[in-house]
């Protein structure tokens, strides 16, 4: 079962930039995340799909002990703990013909590429898996034509932990799809 969320690094060219071109299988305008999501991003939601079943067991027993109310509060919590895993996995950069689009746990931001001026790979004090602790790392930023330049992955991310290789792989793929779709 093919998973789009799960979309494998996108391959080099020969002469080692990185190929914006989708795969034959794949329209231009399917929504894909360029790079994998890193495995603390996928070992928070296992625990957060582990929490949900828990709280889902819960559920059945104060069903099966005659409280529905107690029993439908506890299926809506588990519910939507499996919701928050869901998205926790699914949050990222992802890239289509389109524009740029950066998931949140909470929020997400679309721009055309008209919209963005250039993706740029910039070192800056980085968060440390989003807590508010900042250390020294490199930084993918888009730069839009108007406003504020955003942060759209870090190499200290839940995605890049450990895995600096990856990290340089996406930004270049990042910035060949900005290259190549914007006007």
């Amino acid at each position: 079962m093919p998973l789009p969320f799960l979309t494998a690094d996108r391959a080099l060219k020969a002469d080692g930039r990185a190929d914006p071109v989708p795969p034959p299988y794949d329209g231009p305008d399917t929504w894909r995340r360029p790079y994998r999501p890193g495995p603390w991003r996928v070992g928070a939601a296992a625990v957060f799909l582990l929490l949900a079943s828990f709280v889902l067991l819960s559920a059945l027993i104060i069903a099966l002990a005659g409280s529905p109310d107690g029993a439908a509060v506890c299926a809506a919590v588990g519910l939507l703990v499996i919701a928050l895993a869901l998205r926790l996995v699914r949050a990222g950069v992802w890239v289509s013909s389109q524009g740029l689009r950066q998931a949140r746990l909470l929020r997400t931001t679309t721009w055309p590429w008209s919209a963005v001026g250039a993706v740029r790979t910039v070192q800056q004090p980085v968060r440390w898996l989003g807590l508010p602790r900042t250390v020294q790392g490199q930084a993918l930023r888009a730069e839009p034509v108007r406003g504020e330049p955003r942060e759209l992955l870090t190499d200290r991310g839940a995605d890049f932990l450990g895995r600096p290789e990856g990290f340089a792989r996406a930004a270049d793929v990042l910035a060949a799809w900005a290259d190549e779709y914007r006007p």
